[in-house]
């Protein structure tokens, strides 16, 4: 079914679910939002990449304002809804300064069966190597809309996510991506150690021949 939305298109890839702040200052996307507002209304963030739009984005809903400044100026707070294809686009749309089109929602082909433990157990490594905390809860799902920024996914990469009907496929493609980055942190981090101990003084065992 398809549907009209206004677009906010940005160099960045917004997922279903995510909780994105933004700050409103261009006069088009003051009108955009001010209209969502006064509607209540969504609005489309279709992914901006390499200075083109490859086609899929994400509907927004406005959870709050959380400043307006005395120049039309103002901080938002939204909400990703569900993942959508554009099918046209006006740049303006007639009447009003920002662009929009017509969009159909990507609907999932399976319900999700909860989340792969091989994926939770590289996080885990993956996370352990950064040294660092990131907070998710696997009981949510979909889980892959959680993490997806947070494992050094390119931004094409990112894009790629958002273009998969599947939970369950989504999870693969993230696994597949650790699989195959992790060997080479562990690798980078075990360099780091032998160049700590370059120059230091070292208790080794002698060799027997």
């Amino acid at each position: 079914m398809e549907s009209f939305l206004p677009f906010f298109p940005l160099n960045l890839v917004a997922y279903p679910t995510e909780n994105l702040n933004l700050h409103i200052f261009e006069p088009r996307y003051q009108q955009l939002i001010n209209e969502c507002i006064d509607n209540r209304t969504t609005f489309g963030i279709p992914a901006f990449i390499n200075n083109k739009l490859p086609g899929y984005g994400t509907e927004m809903k406005i959870v709050n304002v959380s400043k307006r400044y005395d120049d039309g100026r103002m901080d938002i707070k939204t909400k990703g809804i569900r993942a959508f294809r554009v099918l046209t686009f006006q740049n303006p749309v007639p009447n009003k300064l920002y662009s929009g089109g017509k969009v159909t929602f990507v609907e999932e082909t399976e319900s999700s069966e909860g989340v792969i433990s091989e994926l939770l157990l590289q996080l885990d490594r993956l996370y352990t190597i950064l040294q660092t905390q990131v907070d998710f809860d696997s009981a949510i799902s979909p889980f892959s809309y959680q993490v997806a920024h947070k494992v050094g996914l390119s931004q094409e990469e990112e894009y790629q996510v958002l273009t998969i009907d599947s939970e369950t496929e989504r999870q693969r493609f993230l696994l597949r991506h650790l699989n195959k980055v992790i060997p080479v942190m562990a690798e980078m981090e075990k360099t780091k150690e032998r160049i700590k101990l370059n120059g230091h003084f070292k208790n080794l065992d002698p060799l027997n021949f």
